[in-house]
């Protein structure tokens, strides 16, 4: 199976940002504890201190819906890993959906490929995939991004992603 990237977890990296995730908070209260710093047409630039870190860390946030199924949302976070070596494409699903046919990702026309589920919490499920530069650089010239997540082996549903911001808002990530 394509992978949209090398998948890497959180605790061997090290992250900061996202702390609230990998302890298992809500991922309502984990994001909405950085405070919006800058809009960036569709994304927002949410930062905060983590306790025992020396320095402010921000995301790239866009919280997103089906069209036709409101309930089914997707967070979507673009963060600097701690080493500041990589990015990391965190996207957090809800409860329900297929773990084994993974998360896909399409930008634009061109299908870009798959990535597992790295853990579940009680909040929903997160993918996350080291982003390469290729990867950065198709979202920010492209239009839209599409999520593909599955609730049955035959039914993936879409989700559509802005990239209206992306690049300005990649760009301002520290």
């Amino acid at each position: 199976m394509q992978r949209i990237g090398r998948r890497l977890r959180a605790a061997s990296l090290g992250l900061v940002v996202g702390a609230g995730l990998a302890l298992g908070l809500p991922v309502t209260g984990a994001l909405a504890q950085g405070a919006v710093k800058q809009t960036f047409d569709d994304w927002q630039l949410r930062c905060e201190t983590p306790a025992g870190a020396k320095a402010e860390q921000c995301a790239l946030v866009q919280y997103v819906a089906a069209e036709d199924r409101p309930n089914l949302s997707l967070v979507v976070i673009v963060l600097k890993t701690a080493d500041n070596r990589g990015t990391l494409l965190r996207v957090v699903a809800p409860l329900g959906v297929l773990l084994p046919s993974g998360l896909g990702l399409k930008v634009d026309q061109a299908e870009i490929g798959r990535t597992q589920f790295v853990r579940c919490l009680s909040t929903g499920c997160v993918a996350e995939v080291v982003m390469d530069d290729k990867l950065i650089n198709q979202l920010k010239t492209g239009q839209q991004a599409t999520f593909i997540v599955f609730q049955t082996p035959e039914e993936g549903v879409g989700i559509p992603l802005s990239l209206k911001g992306f690049k300005e808002g990649f760009d301002s990530l520290k």
